[in-house]
């Protein structure tokens, strides 16, 4: 069962990562595809951080101090692209 589990979440993953490749090449604009490339790559930590990282079999209490620092970390990312334009 887990290795169905995993696999599946390795095919989306990949195709997730595909997706901001296309992305990237796509000729967007900027803050467009910063958008999309940003909501991937959340769904992506999701999915790293609740299978992988096994934090969706912990306590409630640990997923939230997770989440702060994605959050965080989004913040971050944010404010750097946006000084880079």
């Amino acid at each position: 069962m887990d290795t169905k589990l995993y696999t599946a979440i390795y095919v989306v993953l990949f195709v997730a990562a595909t997706a901001q490749v296309l992305v990237e090449f796509a000729g967007l604009a900027y803050w467009t595809a910063l958008a999309i490339i940003m909501v991937l790559s959340l769904g992506k930590a999701v999915l790293v951080a609740a299978y992988y990282q096994h934090l969706r079999y912990e306590p409630r209490s640990v997923t939230y101090v997770m989440v702060s620092g994605l959050l965080a970390a989004l913040a971050l990312t944010l404010a750097a692209a946006y000084s880079i334009t």
